[in-house]
């Protein structure tokens, strides 16, 4: 089982503060995956800067998404 992203905050240094259905709270990194298919554009600030929350999960333009449960179990708590 997973828990769907139901908000978002996109943070310096290509982090992103997500908020799950259960209220927590979890910080995902998303710069260790930059250098990677699909989401090497999202290098551009501008672009990473347009994320969205849609269908549970974080979304840009492009189709260019993370599954919740990857983004649940790479993240780590927020401080």
């Amino acid at each position: 089982m997973y828990l769907d992203v139901i908000s978002l905050e996109t943070l310096p240094d290509f982090r992103i503060l997500l908020v799950f259905e259960n209220g927590e709270k979890r910080v995902f990194d998303l710069q260790p995956l930059l250098d990677k298919r699909p989401w090497q554009p999202l290098a551009q600030r501008d672009l990473f800067a347009q994320a969205s929350v849609a269908f549970g999960t974080v979304i840009w333009p492009g189709n260019i998404d993370i599954a919740p449960e990857t983004l649940y179990d790479r993240s780590v708590p927020a401080e």
